[in-house]
């Protein structure tokens, strides 16, 4: 019993000194960012440098050797994500994988970051157009569960970025020709661990994903539950819409599919003019590509997408029809609406890219004019510096059209 006194005796007053040493790295980060008003011609990087390192010091306290003697190993290890491939073992795992590293982030810099938890065997940046990645190697896992404990979601350059275990390409299931369903309504505590366990009870979920804003780091309030049964996807829908996960019932449906059948959609429509969309089933061609070699380009994880395609549309959809039927749907702010009618389809630019994803949700298999219109993401990001003014509300029908108006219900959306 004395022994065990003078233990926590110990872990208590080591405890204490590492308080102590967290409030004077405060009173320092505070008197350095003092200084650092004052340098207003300091260059960017030097910057961004020295906010990694007031942060790093920042985060030294939490690893503080005699704060790690008293913590157990359950406390250090991050919650197991349902990105992960099926047996993967992160117990002694020593590498993590880091994502949408932001382009001025050096190797260097990123190597400086994650000594922060640990010394490093290696550490290799790949550069990207828009957003490039990285892998770290630790000499020990706990190392590397304390990089994912502290690191995810750190913001560099306005970037957060991504922290998860590292593992060989081949160890991740292939879930293109899996059944996918959209879960919305996700309140901002959810993630992608908490929305696997949440329907990881169906045998043949495969993953789980919460799309995160790249700019802010924050959920966008809806993700994506794949499975290997179409029977499980179905169960998920049917017992989980309206269930409480986090603080908020979710809604479940099956997901579109995005942009995968929109050639497929045009040259049916088209037979007879297809000249008219050899450039958008080009551009439609590379944006796959370029989803296949990068994942985190996908239009549903990139918030630089904000245009809806609509595709099979009626002759008779005239662009103001379009702007009307997407207007009733009431799920954002359009900024500018375009139809195609010699080409049987359009497109709506949404002003922010969650409001596309809910209008391709609920509009996706609406009829309109008596056709059913097949809704997906548009193949090409919007520019920055594209966004404008509300689009004018279109003027009212001359006369009756069957289609979204009035008809709007989040509980019969329909599949693709």
């Amino acid at each position: 019993m004395y022994a065990a006194n003078v233990v926590l005796q110990q872990q208590a007053a080591q405890y204490q000194e590492g308080l102590q040493l967290q409030q004077q790295l405060q009173q320092q980060l505070q008197q350095q960012q003092q200084q650092q008003q004052s340098l207003q011609t300091q260059p960017a990087i030097q910057t961004q440098q020295s906010m990694i390192q007031q942060a790093a010091m920042l985060q030294q306290p939490i690893y503080h050797p005699g704060l790690l003697s008293a913590m157990s190993q359950q406390q250090l290890e991050p919650i197991p994500s349902g990105n992960l491939p099926p047996g993967f073992d992160a117990s002694t795992c020593r590498s993590v994988y880091v994502g949408n590293v932001h382009n001025k982030v050096t190797e260097t810099l990123l190597a400086e970051l994650f000594a922060t938890t640990g010394p490093l065997e290696g550490c290799k940046l790949i550069r990207k157009e828009k957003s490039s990645y990285g892998f770290v190697d630790y000499f020990d896992h706990r190392s590397a569960a304390a990089a994912l404990v502290a690191l995810n979601g750190r913001n560099l350059f306005g970037q957060p970025i991504k922290v998860n275990w590292a593992y060989a390409s081949g160890q991740r299931e292939d879930t293109s020709g899996h059944y996918n369903i959209f879960v919305g309504d996700l309140s901002p505590e959810v993630t992608d661990s908490t929305l696997y366990a949440a329907f990881c009870v169906y045998g043949s979920c495969s993953d789980a994903r919460v799309m995160w804003d790249q700019r802010s780091g924050r959920s966008r309030g809806f993700g994506f539950v794949s499975f290997r049964l179409q029977s499980d996807a179905e169960s998920a829908i049917q017992e989980m819409n309206g269930k409480w996960l986090g603080s908020r019932p979710i809604r479940c449906n099956w997901a579109t599919k995005s942009n995968t059948g929109q050639p497929e959609e045009q040259k049916v429509n088209n037979q007879g003019n297809s000249n008219g969309n050899e450039q958008v089933q080009a551009d439609q061609q590379v944006a796959e590509q370029q989803i296949r070699e990068n994942p985190e380009d996908r239009p549903e994880s990139n918030a630089q997408y904000t245009t809806v395609y609509v595709g099979n549309l009626a002759h008779e959809v005239t662009q103001h029809e379009l702007h009307r039927q997407f207007l009733a749907l009431g799920v954002g702010v359009i900024e500018d609406v375009r139809v195609q009618r010699d080409k049987g389809f359009g497109f709506v630019r949404y002003r922010a890219h969650d409001e596309a994803a809910l209008a391709i949700q609920a509009a996706n298999g609406r009829v309109i004019c008596g056709k059913s219109v097949k809704c997906s993401w548009g193949s090409k990001p919007t520019p920055f510096g594209a966004s404008s003014a509300p689009l004018p509300p279109p003027p009212p029908a001359t006369h009756a059209y069957q289609g979204l108006v009035g008809a709007f219900n989040w509980g019969g959306l329909v599949a693709p």
